[in-house]
């Protein structure tokens, strides 16, 4: 008999965590060794519980799913990522995939899905949702006709926009990203003329819109 998988959660949504490792703990291959509640929690228990596979919200506070994935794979490689989120927004699929992320599962999907991600990711295999996949082809049909209109910030960059939505001071977002409160107002301009808005209100709808924090929740 094979080892079960053993797969850690993360996601700033109790409920929906607690649901997900219901359905996770009833099938016999999978072991949950953890859940997290945002990204500094998700990499403690990497640090200290042997993981196949990590199961991340893209939108937690603080440390969004894109910037945790990054810094997962640094420190564990071999771990396979399965990004979850209310959003198959091409920016983020592709965002998340080129992190290193190895599946993508919206949460209007998870539950079969997620376990087919699940053992598919374990195999080594790039697996992405009926939706998600739809938002892939299209994306790549857009640069194949250089069709593309849709604003690109960095991944630095949508890092400081989350926070700034969340209500932190420049100096506050420095002291988060070991950043100079000076760059930190370099990247805020940036944010702001490449989206075309001029304000924190204008800001904090767009991540909210485009699902760059959950403060809506």
């Amino acid at each position: 008999m094979s080892p079960p998988i053993r797969v850690i959660l993360a996601d700033d949504h109790r409920m929906f965590l607690h649901a997900l490792r219901a359905l996770l703990d009833r099938e016999p291959e999978i072991e949950v060794v953890g859940v997290a509640g945002n990204g500094d929690e998700l990499l403690t228990l990497a640090r200290n519980h042997p993981v196949d596979i990590a199961c991340i919200d893209i939108a937690m506070p603080l440390m969004n799913g894109i910037e945790a994935t990054r810094r997962l794979l640094a420190l564990r490689p071999g771990i396979g990522v399965i990004g979850l989120s209310a959003f198959s927004d091409r920016q983020f699929v592709l965002d998340l995939l080129n992190a290193g992320a190895r599946g993508y599962v919206t949460k209007a999907e998870a539950g079969e899905e997620l376990l087919r991600a699940i053992q598919t990711v374990r195999q080594g295999k790039t697996y992405l949702c009926p939706d998600v996949a739809a938002t892939v082809t299209n994306a790549l049909l857009y640069n194949a006709t250089g069709d593309n209109t849709t604003p690109r910030i960095t991944a630095r960059e949508r890092q400081v926009l989350q926070l700034i939505a969340e209500g932190h001071t420049s100096a506050r977002i420095a002291d988060r990203l070991h950043l100079a409160a000076s760059t930190v107002e370099v990247h805020r301009r940036n944010i702001m003329r490449k989206l075309d808005v001029h304000s924190v209100a204008e800001l904090t709808k767009y991540a909210i819109r485009n699902g760059i924090t959950s403060i809506s929740d």
